[in-house]
């Protein structure tokens, strides 16, 4: 009765309602368009790239599209170039003044980053959609039925303008629909692969191709819902810090006495290091078609490009770890939030304003940070574990890695948005119990 009634009072807000509607006209759009194949494309002879894209680092990128990547869809793909260009020009605003300046200028300054960043991911599809349609004439040479030169100029365009496109959807879904477009966008990749990874698993289980029968697969399940519970913590974990404000002057008027707190992220670099992780892992995966067969580097190179051998998991989480710390450094600046804490007049009990306090939330972030680095290099390499334990290998990206942390995420931002919604209008939220707190780990009130 609790989910009904919850549902009743969404569809009774026409706001929300009118949101929920068009998030999912659009995500329909985005379905419908992962199919529609490029033009001049045989799809009956694409069972090549499919077997290509079924296991490894390419099965990957083909679940990140929503299978659009194996279909060769005008949608193949998909959002990643634009997270790309993302990750770059935000790499660069924290290194080269010109960025760090428009950052500085508010409004206008991220509309001008905005604007780079297309056109960055605009080169990026430049570079990446001919090495696709490359792959696409090596792998399955019969499956291009037109002109190779024509197919590939025309095939370019295409694919840069549909990923263009999902990138036009996410930001209408942002302004109009309910939760981050983007993030939506790659979920909805992600999930769409879930009811087919399911069926493979169930059907290998009980006809014997991998055995265990029924006690085996509900033994993966309660270890799959242990990792989204896991997940759901990694998403949402937070320290405070208690700071005693001493004396604030809020318009005008004296606020003393009150003890405030800084959201210290247990998480703060999120799934960030994993993604900057895998896109270096990438690299072997590209080194190994480049070589002959046979040849020493090509055997290195496979060795790290299979997601479930050791040395390819070790170098991953160490990459996972270094990265933690670099992007949390990056992103959680000591010196600033000291800086901010004594423009407002306030202090940490015990320990001196300026560089003592800098140190001090340095010295904890540290802290924080280990643990939690080697708790998301873990939730990477979970998919490793369960590939080793025969779980398919489509089935097995589900029990970690970017994948999941993706799915919590998002669905965690979203329940929160419809939550606000509900109470602002004075409606139960969508729990009984406490609140849906998104990534940042803020209750969302």
């Amino acid at each position: 009765m609790k989910f009904v009634n919850t549902v009743k009072n969404i569809w009774a807000i026409e706001d929300l309602r009118s949101r929920l509607l068009v998030t999912l006209a659009f995500a329909a759009i985005y379905r419908f368009g992962s199919f529609i194949v490029l033009p001049g494309i045989n799809p009956e002879r694409l069972t090549a790239l499919r077997e290509q894209t079924n296991e490894g680092l390419m099965s990957l990128l083909n679940m990140f599209s929503g299978g659009a990547f194996s279909n060769a869809s005008v949608f193949a793909l998909g959002i990643m170039p634009y997270i790309s260009a993302s990750i770059v020009i935000q790499l660069l605003a924290l290194a080269v003044p010109y960025f760090q300046k428009m950052q500085r200028e508010g409004e206008s300054g991220r509309r001008k980053i905005n604007q780079y960043t297309r056109y960055l991911t605009i080169g990026i599809l430049m570079f990446q959609a001919p090495f696709y349609l490359l792959n696409l004439h090596v792998q399955s040479a019969g499956a291009i039925v037109a002109p190779w030169t024509m197919f590939l100029v025309s095939s370019t365009i295409i694919l840069a303008a549909g990923s263009m496109f999902i990138l036009w959807v996410g930001e209408r879904i942002t302004d109009r629909g309910i939760g981050n477009g983007v993030s939506l966008i790659i979920m909805l990749g992600i999930i769409a692969r879930l009811p087919q990874a399911f069926g493979q698993e169930v059907v290998s289980r009980f006809t014997g191709l991998t055995g265990g029968g029924l006690v085996t697969f509900l033994i993966e399940i309660i270890v799959l819902f242990g990792v989204i519970l896991a997940s759901i913590l990694l998403v949402q974990g937070v320290r405070k810090v208690p700071v005693q404000y001493a004396q604030r002057m809020v318009r005008g008027q004296q606020v003393g006495g009150a003890r405030q707190y800084i959201p210290l992220k247990l998480f703060a670099a999120n799934v960030m290091p994993i993604i900057f992780a895998q896109a270096i892992m990438f690299v072997p995966a590209t080194l190994a078609g480049l070589f002959s067969k046979g040849n020493a580097t090509t055997g290195i190179a496979m060795l790290l490009s299979d997601y479930t051998s050791l040395p390819y998991n070790c170098i991953f989480a160490l990459l996972i770890v270094a990265f933690t710390y670099f992007y949390t450094a990056i992103t959680m600046n000591p010196v600033q939030m000291a800086e901010d804490i004594k423009r407002n007049n306030g202090f940490i009990p015990g320990v001196r304003p300026g560089k003592d306090t800098a140190d001090y939330l340095d010295d904890i972030m540290s802290h924080l940070t280990l643990p939690g680095s080697v708790f998301l290099a873990f939730i990477a390499c979970m998919p490793a574990l369960a590939g080793l334990l025969d779980v398919k290998p489509e089935f097995a990206h589900f029990f970690g890695g970017t994948s999941l942390l993706i799915l919590v995420g998002v669905v965690l931002d979203t329940l929160q948005q419809i939550e606000s919604h509900l109470l602002m209008r004075h409606y139960d939220g969508l729990l009984s119990s406490g609140r849906i707190r998104g990534r940042g780990g803020v209750s969302a009130y």
